[in-house]
């Protein structure tokens, strides 16, 4: 194995995504601190950036952010920095300028 960096392609319809930091903790509206510890009514989903996406990944680009469920994820460590590798098919929405076109309704 060389101990220079060694580039990684992801494959078919897998991507890339960055594990957010912040996502451990979060403040409710009247700015009480809530650990990710926390156990929720239901299931909460999270935002991460794409990193890197596979060939056959036709509706995420590098730079869109993602939601997923957290529950469901799988994590790698890369370079000393953890990622998570999903299918395009994990993904619940996506948030990007481009989709702007697409009158989804929303606006994050």
């Amino acid at each position: 194995m060389s101990t220079a960096k060694t580039p990684i392609k992801m494959l078919h319809d897998r991507i890339l995504v960055e594990l957010d930091r912040e996502a451990g903790e979060r403040r409710s509206s009247g700015g009480i601190v809530i650990p990710a510890t926390a156990a929720m009514g239901a299931r909460r989903l999270a935002w991460s950036r794409v990193v890197a996406v596979g060939p056959h990944a036709r509706a995420v680009e590098i730079d869109d952010r993602v939601l997923f469920d957290a529950e469901d994820k799988a994590e790698v460590e890369v370079a000393g920095e953890l990622y998570i590798v999903m299918r395009e098919r994990d993904v619940h929405a996506v948030a990007a300028d481009r989709v702007a076109s697409e009158s989804t309704g929303l606006y994050l």
